[in-house]
C-alpha cells in the first residue's frame, strides 16, 4: 500500500480538530490545540499530546519531537485551517486538557499562589501564567468570568509554563479564597488605594501568600478586595497609568518569591 493522501480542510479529522478554536468545543471534547515546535515540544514532555497533525515540510524539520505520537500528514491548506496564527507552523498537536483541583494543591501547602479576577485579555493570561511559573507559585487560578486559558493567544504568551505550573478555572471567587484562607494562605489584594504599600510589606510576604489581581479594565471588583487580608499598592510616580495585569503580577510576585527565599535564608 502506498502513503495516505495528506488530509484536506474538508477531511473529517481536521474539520473535528479545528471546533477546538472555540471556547465551546475544547469544553464540550477536553481537549485543546498546541501549535508549533515549542508549544507542541513541552506538550509531548509532559505527557498530553493525543494526536498531531503535520505538513510534509513540518514532518521533515520536526519529525523527531513527535515521532512517538500518531502524526496525521495534513495539505497545507488544511495546516492552516487548524491554525490561529498568521505564519502557520505546520505543526499542531492535539492535547488533552489536564484537570488540576485546588484542593490538591492545597494539600501540599503552597507558599505562594496567583489569583486573578475575571481577566478576560489572553495576551495578559499567558503572560501571568509564564510569571507564577518563573516566581515558583504553586498554581494560577483564573476565577470569576476569566478568560479561558486554553485559548491560542494566552498558550502561546504563556510560553508552555503552562504545562509545568497548574492552572485551575474556579467560577465562585468568594468561596475560592475562603479556600486558600482556610489552607493558611494570607490573601493580599492589588489595588490603586491600598492600605500597605509594597515597598512596606516585606515583613508579611515572608508568609504563605495568595495575590488577588483585577481585570485590565477596572481593577479589582469591590467587594472582592474587601475579602482580603490586606489590600496593597504598587508605588508609582505621579501620572503613571495604573500597571496592566501582568505587569503588576511581576512586581508582586516577584516580591514575595524575594521575602521566602530570604526568610529560608
Amino acid at each position: 500500500m502506498g502513503t495516505p493522501a495528506p488530509l484536506t480542510p474538508k477531511s473529517a479529522r481536521v474539520m473535528a480538530a479545528a471546533k477546538l478554536h472555540r471556547h465551546t468545543g475544547r469544553m464540550r471534547s477536553g481537549l485543546f490545540l498546541a501549535e508549533g515546535p515549542n508549544l507542541v515540544e513541552a506538550a509531548v514532555a509532559h505527557g498530553v499530546v493525543d494526536e498531531v497533525f503535520a505538513t510534509a515540510a513540518a514532518v521533515d524539520r520536526y519529525g523527531a519531537l513527535v515521532r512517538d505520537l500518531p502524526v496525521h500528514l495534513v495539505t497545507e491548506p488544511a495546516a492552516k485551517a487548524l491554525s490561529d496564527t498568521v505564519t502557520p507552523s505546520g505543526l499542531i498537536a492535539v492535547c488533552h486538557i489536564p484537570d488540576p483541583r485546588i484542593d490538591a494543591v492545597l494539600v501540599g501547602k503552597p507558599t505562594l499562589i496567583a489569583v486573578a479576577v475575571d481577566l478576560s485579555e489572553p495576551g495578559n493570561a499567558g503572560t501571568l501564567i509564564r510569571i507564577a511559573h518563573a516566581m515558583g507559585a504553586a498554581a494560577v487560578v483564573f476565577a470569576g468570568q476569566s478568560v479561558d486559558p486554553y485559548n491560542g493567544k494566552c498558550l502561546r504568551s504563556s510560553a508552555g509554563s503552562i504545562f509545568s505550573v497548574p492552572v485551575i478555572s474556579e467560577p465562585d471567587t468568594a468561596e475560592l479564597l475562603s479556600q486558600l484562607r482556610s489552607a493558611g494562605l494570607q490573601l493580599m489584594a492589588t489595588t490603586l488605594d491600598g492600605d500597605t504599600s509594597l515597598d512596606d510589606a516585606d515583613p508579611i510576604l515572608t508568609a504563605p501568600t495568595a495575590w488577588i489581581f483585577g481585570p485590565e479594565s477596572r481593577g479589582l471588583p469591590a467587594e472582592v478586595a474587601a475579602l482580603a487580608d490586606q489590600r496593597v499598592a504598587i508605588p508609582m510616580v505621579a501620572g503613571a497609568e495604573s500597571l496592566n495585569v501582568a505587569a503588576a503580577a511581576a512586581v508582586c510576585l516577584y516580591q514575595s518569591a524575594r521575602a521566602q527565599r530570604h526568610r529560608l535564608g
